[in-house]
């Protein structure tokens, strides 16, 4: 057995870290609106809202009430021009894009008492940030380090109001083609 060095734990955990704030940012982010239901209803629509969060050039193309101008997409030119050239890229997989981390970052989010699963739809997960999710959420979007993914994240969960993860997940492949024809688990770049 391989012994991962302190190096390596320390990264491993920063990016766990990384990627519960952005969760819960988008998981407040969705249940603030009544459209949603003031929950995130299923993990096909958290990889796909996600997806557009981290890619945030290609939402306008996806989502019809989001113009490429929106201010709170704080879309610079490197973004623009290199659309898929993003910090935390994800991976083409059955049903689009997808990132195997999402299970264990819903996980540590309830064991921190940040989201708590609820009723959802027969076969499906929802989760909804508790009051201390709530509370850390306002808080990492009042910071200057996490405000540009917290306003994305509104901006985003507002345009796909109304919208399941299969209707995402249809739009996605029908509006970014080019980018969802390769194989499974390539990285989508």
């Amino acid at each position: 057995m391989i012994d991962p060095s302190a190096d390596e734990l320390t990264l491993l955990r920063e990016d766990l870290a990384y990627h519960q704030a952005r969760v819960l940012l988008l998981v407040s982010a969705v249940c603030e609106l009544k459209e949603h239901g003031h929950k995130l209803d299923g993990m096909t629509k958290l990889a796909k809202l996600d997806f557009l969060l981290r890619y945030p050039a290609l939402a306008p193309d996806v989502l019809d009430r989001l113009d490429a101008a929106d201010p709170r997409l704080h879309l610079s030119m490197a973004e623009v021009s290199a659309r898929t050239s993003v910090e935390a890229p994800m991976t083409r997989y059955k049903y689009g894009p997808w990132d195997d981390r999402y299970y264990a970052v819903l996980g540590a989010l309830v064991g921190r008492g940040l989201i708590r699963y609820t009723r959802a739809r027969k076969g499906s997960v929802a989760v909804v940030p508790t009051a201390t999710g709530r509370h850390l959420a306002a808080e990492l979007a009042s910071g200057e380090q996490w405000r540009v993914i917290a306003d994305r994240g509104a901006a985003i969960a507002e345009a796909s109001s109304g919208l399941t993860g299969s209707t995402l997940k249809d739009l996605i492949y029908e509006r970014l083609a080019d980018l969802m024809d390769r194989p499974h688990r390539q990285v989508i770049q």
